[in-house]
């Protein structure tokens, strides 16, 4: 015998296996209703980021418009006489190289007018990228 205890074996402190599934069908329903909120959050911000983009680098052709009395031959042109920071970024396609450039008409001079995304698909509006 020791310490006056015959037979009595120690209980370890711990979880049983109903508790942790207990557990875990919780966490899995609280991840299920948070996960897809999080996508389309992540899905919202790149759409308004893309839209601040055009926005911005159409301003930016006009005033280069008004400034120069023409518009610039690249989009490059326009970060390299200070218009614009960087060339503008396309959150959607995730590149800044693929710009669908709109030139002027005749008779007005340069290379570039307006532009829209070239991402594929369509916004949670229903709208096409293409379009804005």
């Amino acid at each position: 015998m020791r310490n006056g205890k015959a037979g009595l074996s120690k209980r370890i402190a711990g979880f049983t296996l109903v508790e942790l599934l207990v557990v875990l069908s919780i966490l899995a329903l609280l991840l299920s209703l948070a996960v897809p909120r999080y996508f389309a959050g992540v899905q919202r911000a790149k759409e308004q980021a893309l839209k601040q983009q055009l926005a911005t680098t159409r301003k930016a052709l006009d005033e280069f418009y008004g400034d120069q009395g023409q518009y610039p031959e690249t989009l490059q042109e326009l970060v390299d006489r200070h218009y614009l920071d960087k060339l503008p970024w396309d959150a959607i396609a995730e590149r800044n190289d693929v710009w669908t450039i709109i030139a002027p008409e005749l008779p007005l001079v340069g290379g570039v007018y307006s532009l829209h995304s070239s991402a594929s698909g369509q916004a949670a509006d229903g709208s096409l990228y293409t379009d804005w």
